[in-house]
């Protein structure tokens, strides 16, 4: 199977790559947000759970995320793979998610990391506040997702680097462009 772990800052075109490498390798597609508002909306067991610590202002632990994560995985069939959109987010939840994969046989086959310099986000983030009406996608606040993300996060890419799954990918010009890097990596791994 191809499992590609999809990363970037905000407004690096994670969502809109995605879909392209979706339609392109028939990916199943994993997004720890829709699959809590999954859970939760449904009622089950894992959303109460997710929804207790929701309601009281904390971030849903990494064990209740990998368990609903393990749980899609259990309902998939015959697919070709799978696109982590989202997640990992740590160090920690990268070894929770290997760990969770190689009980399934399976591994991260690589982790695309779309590549695009802070201007250029801040950018295209403003623009996408103008235009969407999004009231996160202001200056002051991109500024702090963007320091969160640099913090927080890159020690993720870090990780997939010394498991030598990283493929780089420079994220600006056309969709289409950008799609075509991403392809020719992905195709060399099938």
């Amino acid at each position: 199977m191809l499992n590609v772990v999809i990363f970037g800052p905000p407004g690096s075109g994670k969502g809109t790559q995605s879909e392209k490498i979706i339609e392109k390798y028939g990916l199943e597609h994993i997004s720890t947000g829709d699959l809590l508002r999954y859970e939760i909306s449904h009622h089950t067991h894992l959303g109460a759970l997710a929804k207790s610590y929701i309601d009281k202002g904390n971030l849903v632990p990494d064990d209740l995320i990998i368990d609903m994560i393990d749980s899609k995985i259990d309902k998939l069939h015959n697919i070709p793979g799978i696109i982590f959109d989202g997640f990992p987010r740590t160090v920690e939840q990268a070894e929770a998610l290997k760990e969770l994969l190689n009980s399934h046989g399976e591994e991260v086959s690589v982790m695309v990391n779309l590549n695009v310099d802070r201007q250029e986000l801040i950018d295209r983030l403003l623009k996408r506040g103008e235009t969407s009406g999004r009231t996160d996608d202001n200056l002051e606040t991109i500024e702090k997702r963007l320091s969160v993300y640099e913090s927080q996060t890159t020690p993720v890419i870090d990780y997939y680097k010394k498991e030598k799954k990283l493929v780089e990918i420079k994220g600006i010009g056309n969709i289409d462009d950008i799609f075509g890097r991403i392809a020719n990596a992905l195709d060399k791994i099938k």
